[in-house]
């Protein structure tokens, strides 16, 4: 089964850099063939997930014994719901595709890229040292970069080089903290070994330097996720980037950064995590605020997504801050939630946008409930996860975190954190404004306006299947609770005060 690990990191890593090689040797190529090559390659690696996430296998072999550095790969309870998310999408963005072409580059290196983001997000939640989680995060950078500058929003090239600009000097700011962080770690701790670094709870340094530690890592992971107010990046990000870039970065990038946190911070330095906790709830709070409230004002809904994630990383920070096992639980479910909602809503999103030619608001456009039932239908789901409607998956992430951030870690300024907690529900009644404004505007429309096509092949299955996934986390949230609740009991904060 050892292999099956393996072959799940070099199937899109083969596959992507064959894409990407071909994209640069071969000048013409039949877009249906590298689209299925690519599509081939990612269910091929879901299916090898699918079994490592069952079997659960270990690899843990030095790699560089000079520097300490381990090839140590597995599969546990909180990584193996961010493993199938992000396979699954994987096959989705490609199978999607086919209906929404990439513009302005090569196809091969289009579904190369994609298949490389991938392979990094794959290995970020697999490796289990410190030094390979840092190369695995940073796999994901190029080719996101290369999918938001050249395959973006052809309308705007001035755009399109801002965006992908901010990209990459704030990620690489992000990058720089956390690699301090992680050397700092390694160097205090004697291993970069995770696994090691866990069962140990900072046994051996001291709390000054768990916090300076903790500082480091929340920081520039907190750049990544990103949280307020590091957090000016992502709206233009999404706005020019393709809609499959769009979806891997909200559903599977944000992720690991909070991944991230839980990982690198969480686990290794208890203490000086609790002591940057209080800040890392606030500033979940207050982006939570400013995300909903640039909403309910934003008419472009690309931008408008991209704030509403700013908002529910917020819940997810103000979980985590929490340092019980509760808010480790609302903190992984809400990342899985987002996960799932934003992709089924940039899908939409992206679906209506080649439809109308706009993606803003103002643009007078017909009655979705009159001329596109199906999308109609799914984008009011989408909303409605988003929100936080009970009976669907975004519900229970929330719901927890604040339940979470009302009790949170013994020796945590409690007052502070119901203080929080009770801001954190005006973000709610945020969500359901700016959604109801959406629904209200696309869901009516313009009678007058000229109808749409409604979706259908390889657009519909993928809403299809999203759909199903947000009714049925919602009602079933303990396929995901119970996958994570043995490991998060043994690192929350509360198990060591």
């Amino acid at each position: 089964m050892v292999a099956v690990l393996l072959a799940a990191l070099v199937v899109p890593a083969v596959a992507g850099t064959g894409l990407v090689l071909a994209g640069r040797a071969v000048r013409a190529v039949d877009p249906l063939r590298a689209n299925a090559f690519a599509l081939g390659a990612s269910v091929l690696t879901f299916l090898l997930v699918v079994i490592a996430v069952v079997a659960r296998p270990g690899l843990d072999r030095p790699w560089v014994p000079s520097l300490g550095v381990r090839l140590h790969l597995g599969v546990d309870g909180i990584s193996a719901p961010l493993l199938l998310l992000t396979a699954a999408l994987g096959v989705a963005v490609v199978l999607h595709a086919r209906s929404q072409p990439p513009e302005g580059g090569s196809v091969t290196t289009f579904y190369g890229c994609l298949l490389i983001v991938e392979l990094g997000a794959l290995a970020t939640f697999l490796v289990r040292d410190a030094v390979l989680f840092f190369v695995a995060f940073e796999t994901v950078l190029v080719p996101m970069w290369v999918l938001i500058s050249r395959y973006g929003d052809r309308h705007d090239p001035a755009a399109r080089a801002d965006a992908s600009g901010r990209f990459v000097l704030y990620t690489a700011l992000g990058s720089t903290l956390m690699l301090i962080g992680i050397l700092a770690l390694v160097h205090a701790a004697g291993t970069g070994d995770l696994t090691a670094l866990a069962a140990g709870r900072g046994a051996g340094i001291d709390r000054g330097t768990q916090t300076a530690i903790a500082v480091l890592l929340v920081l520039g992971l907190g750049i990544k996720v990103p949280l307020f107010p590091v957090h000016t990046w992502l709206p233009p990000a999404h706005t020019i980037a393709p809609t499959a870039g769009s979806v891997l970065l909200a559903a599977v990038l944000l992720k690991m950064g909070t991944y991230g946190i839980v990982r690198l911070a969480v686990a290794t330095v208890p203490q000086g995590f609790a002591a940057v906790a209080p800040v890392l709830g606030a500033a979940g709070v207050v982006g939570i605020l400013w995300g909903g409230l640039a909403c309910l004002v934003e008419n472009d809904l690309k931008r408008l997504i991209a704030y509403s994630s700013v908002a529910h990383m917020g819940f997810v920070a103000l979980g985590l801050a929490s340092g019980t096992a509760t808010g480790l639980q609302a903190a992984l479910f809400a990342n899985v939630a987002h996960g799932v909602v934003s992709a089924l809503l940039f899908f939409l999103v992206g679906g209506l946008k080649s439809r109308w030619g706009s993606a803003d608001l103002r643009v007078a456009r017909a009655a979705l409930r009159e001329v596109s039932p199906r999308l109609g239908f799914a984008l009011v789901v989408g909303f409605a996860a988003s929100l936080g409607l009970p009976g669907l998956v975004g519900f229970w992430g929330e719901f927890l975190a604040l339940y979470a951030a009302w009790s949170p870690a013994v020796g945590s300024p409690v007052t502070f954190f119901r203080v929080l907690a009770a801001v954190a529900v005006v973000g709610t009644a945020l969500a359901a404004g700016y959604s109801l404004r959406v629904l209200r505007t696309v869901w009516a429309g313009d009678r007058d306006a000229p109808a749409l096509v409604d979706a259908r092949g390889t657009e519909l299955a993928v809403v299809a299947v999203l759909v199903v996934a947000v009714v049925g986390l919602g009602v079933l949230p303990g396929t995901v609770l119970r996958s994570t609740a043995p490991d998060v009991a043994r690192i929350a904060v509360e198990a060591v005060r």
